[in-house]
Order: C-alpha cells, then sequence, then structure tokens
C-alpha cells in the first residue's frame, strides 16, 4: 500500500515538475514587443486626419508605420493637439512627433530632427471672388492660423509689414470653417494641406512668395538615440522609392 501511494506522489510531482517546465520555457521564449509612440495632430490632411472608422490614417502615419516595421518596433499613435506636441516629447509621453512639423531652428533648442522626408511651402487661401490675391491685399483683413505652427510664426513676421490681424486657432479644419463662415478672410497653410482644401471647399489662393521655410522632419526627444537611426530609415526609404510611393499615394508633390 505504501508503495502505491509513493509511486502516485512521484507520478504526481513529475506531472508538477513538467508543467512548470513547460511554463518556464514559454515564459523564456516569449519576448515583449518593443513599442514606439508617435504624437501627431490628426487634422492635417493628406499628412495626418481619421478616417471613417476614427484611425489615424495620412502620409505621416504610413511613413511611422514604415519606420517602426524597420526599427523593430509596434507602433502606437496619440493624437493631441498641435502646439502640444513637443511638450509630450519633452516629457517623454510621446517617442517621436511626426505631424507635418518643420524643422525650424526655434523648434530645434528643445527636439531634435531628423533630416527632411518633405517640404511643401505656405499658402494664402481665401474664397472665391475674394479681392485677396496678393500680400498687399491682406491690409485691414483678418489672417487665420493654427497655433504652433510655423504659418503662425511666419503670419507674425508678415502682420506688421502687411498690417493684418492674426487670428490664431487650435487646428486646420477651425481655420477653414472660420473662412467659409466669414469670420476670417484668408487661411494661411501649409500648401500641401491648402490645396487639398481648395480642391474640397472650392476655394481659391496663392503661394507665399516670401517663405523660406525648412522641410518638415521626424521630432525626437534631445539627444534620442534614435535620432540616428531614424535617418538611415529615411534615407533608405528615399533610395528604394518608398518616400515616392507615399507621395503618390496621398498625391503630394516632390519639392
Amino acid at each position: 500500500m505504501k508503495k502505491i501511494v509513493l509511486g502516485i506522489a512521484i507520478v504526481f510531482s513529475m506531472v508538477i515538475a513538467a508543467a512548470c517546465g513547460q511554463t518556464n520555457s514559454s515564459k523564456s521564449n516569449t519576448k515583449k514587443e518593443k513599442t514606439l509612440i508617435m504624437g501627431t495632430s490628426a487634422d492635417f490632411a493628406p499628412f495626418e486626419t481619421r478616417d471613417t472608422a476614427g484611425n489615424v490614417v495620412g502620409f505621416d502615419a504610413d511613413l511611422a508605420k514604415y519606420i517602426a516595421k524597420e526599427l523593430g518596433y509596434k507602433l502606437e499613435i496619440k493624437d493631441m493637439k498641435f502646439d502640444g506636441l513637443i511638450g509630450a516629447l519633452q516629457s517623454h509621453r510621446v517617442d517621436m512627433v511626426l505631424s507635418g512639423m518643420s524643422a525650424t531652428k526655434e523648434r530645434a533648442k528643445n527636439v531634435d530632427f531628423s533630416t527632411p522626408y518633405h517640404h511643401s511651402g505656405e499658402m494664402f487661401v481665401t474664397l472665391k471672388g475674394s479681392p485677396v490675391k496678393t500680400l498687399d491685399d491682406l491690409k485691414g483683413k483678418t489672417v487665420g492660423v493654427q497655433l504652433g505652427t510655423i504659418q503662425e510664426e511666419g503670419a507674425d513676421k508678415l502682420k506688421g509689414k502687411y498690417n493684418f490681424t492674426v487670428k490664431k486657432l487650435d487646428n486646420s479644419t477651425n481655420l477653414i470653417e472660420e473662412l467659409l463662415s466669414k469670420r476670417i478672410q484668408v487661411a494661411y497653410l501649409d500648401k500641401s494641406v491648402a490645396e487639398g482644401y481648395i480642391k474640397k471647399q472650392n476655394l481659391v489662393g496663392f503661394d507665399d512668395p516670401t517663405s523660406s521655410s525648412p522641410g518638415m522632419a521626424v521630432a525626437l526627444p534631445k539627444g534620442s538615440k534614435l535620432t540616428a537611426k531614424v535617418n538611415k530609415v529615411l534615407a533608405k526609404a528615399e533610395k528604394n522609392g518608398k518616400l515616392d510611393e507615399l507621395r503618390k499615394k496621398w498625391k503630394l508633390d516632390k519639392q
């Protein structure tokens, strides 16, 4: 009887040991997938916007997915106000920002930038039939800009010379709504974004002849080890045609 009990105990111990071994083996073979968090402001089509399902889509979203895949990361996108993106990088709430952000010298004091991946320029957008056709026509008008953008900086520099008022809003969608409702007479936008609104809303516009903005780039925290890696991925994407493929998909001109 004792032998039987002892045998059962031995078998039971072997089963437990085998189960524990399988569990430990499973844990050791499972690697936690790294996540790369991208910050953006999804109101800047065709660079970033939301589709009918609520997903963030656009040129920057696709480029971020490519970067994450090349670096072996899973991508997570956080949507927030544009003027809060640099703060999110500085507080390490996001790992990088792709949001049609121009790599200005002022911003570079607070973040690191990759090599530029696109350059658009700026446009002034108006309603059809508007008398505003040149910079001189801006006198006495209200020009809308998005907070935290290079267009905000540009408008602040130009307003004294051309005698117009600047109205600052949270996003480009609000700018167009203000324009259509005639609460502003002009919207000052990135050219690629402006051209989309011009076509969709039957508007008109003209290029900013004074514009000398830098290109758009990936923003990263100061001293980030990812900057050099992102630059290598962007160089590869330019060489293998991936950037041209995305430009074609999102109808962006290469400048």
